[in-house]
């Protein structure tokens, strides 16, 4: 999933990772493409994680994992990164998501799982702020129930911001007329795929194969 959506971030873009599945798509971005990322607790031009044992206490992305600073990289006040959100300068983020409507309404920061407390974090700011929106999730919940549906069920981060979804199973772009599915892993047909969704699916017709990278 994450080496898919590499695939999908132009050279020279100014992107935000959102914690958990996100994050890794850092370490597959294509090595010819210069990337410079940006957290919102403060951080542009972020580099790897370091060498265990070897990190920065003081030096932490938004979801406290210990990062590098690439030359020419700078820390900023957080007021200033959530400008840089706000303002229309940040090129693409990629969010996890707990719900995904067919108008591309998201919703991730809160569930009715009394073992998941609520964390809003900069998510809103991005959804809204972002040029682009990717969602990077598994198409279903552990216990199999759909993400991808006509309307959201849980409280909403931001309507209508989402451009793109990156499943473990397809890749969907967000229209006017819903969710239309772009690739299909192989070995999953188009009816199994509508079986695990409970919106309504279109396919494109120049379907292709969802393969590893």
């Amino acid at each position: 999933m994450a080496r898919r959506v590499a695939l999908d971030i132009p050279d020279g873009s100014y992107v935000n990772l959102g914690i958990g599945l996100p994050t890794l798509v850092a370490d597959v971005v294509p090595a010819d493409r210069e990337i410079v990322y940006h957290s919102e607790n403060g951080i542009l031009g972020m580099g790897p994680a370091p060498e265990p044992g070897t990190g920065d206490p003081a030096l932490i992305n938004a979801g406290k994992q210990p990062v590098t600073l690439l030359p020419g990289g700078a820390y900023m006040n957080h007021t200033d990164a959530f400008v840089m959100m706000r303002g229309g300068h940040i090129d693409i983020t990629v969010l996890g998501a707990f719900q995904v409507s067919e108008r591309g309404d998201l919703a991730n920061w809160a569930t009715d799982e009394a073992t998941m407390p609520p964390a809003v974090g900069g998510a809103m700011d991005l959804a809204v702020g972002a040029r682009r929106v990717l969602v990077m999730t598994s198409h279903t919940t552990k216990d199999g129930r759909p993400k991808l549906l006509p309307a959201c069920t849980y409280p909403l981060t931001a309507a209508g911001v989402v451009d793109r979804i990156y499943t473990d199973l397809a890749v969907l772009d967000v229209t006017d007329s819903g969710f239309l599915v772009r690739e299909l892993v192989p070995g999953v047909s188009a009816d199994e795929l509508q079986d695990r969704t409970a919106a309504e699916l279109t396919f494109a017709p120049d379907l292709v194969a969802l393969t590893p990278v």
